[in-house]
């Protein structure tokens, strides 16, 4: 599958995550985390290493991967903690790439594939497994 498809499916995937109320429904009483709570912590963590990797690598993504995780935030977050660790992962993905590359090198190119496999992958396990 080329990137530009791959790209293309993960948003089309996360388009289905941010419109599946039942992902936000099944979020169980403040202060418990819901059984997905890893894999979009995980999810936050790709996102941010997306959102450092895409543009260096030239690509204009619109939405950007911070707007999307934005969308997750509103989407799925309503507790303050919870919030901020969502927050911090996304940040943790973003710094851990931030402070490695400077230009699109061959490995940034494989890591940027791997993430956006790993990205089709846990939305399509949660929307899958936890969306109606």
């Amino acid at each position: 599958m080329t990137l530009l498809l791959r790209t293309l499916t993960i948003a089309a995937l996360w388009a289905g995550l941010a419109l599946a109320p039942s992902v936000a429904q099944a979020q169980p009483a403040q202060g418990s985390e819901p059984p997905y709570e890893q894999d979009l912590l995980r999810l936050a963590e790709v996102m941010g290493a997306l959102h450092f990797l895409r543009p260096l690598c030239g690509n204009d993504d619109e939405p950007s991967w911070r707007d999307r995780m934005t969308t997750l935030l509103d989407t799925e977050v309503v507790e303050e903690n919870r919030r901020r660790r969502f927050i911090a992962r996304f940040n943790r993905g973003y710094r851990g790439f931030s402070t490695v590359y400077r230009d699109c090198t061959i490995s940034a190119r494989l890591a940027l594939r791997q993430y956006i496999s790993e990205g089709e992958t846990i939305i399509g396990d949660v929307t899958s497994r936890y969306g109606r």
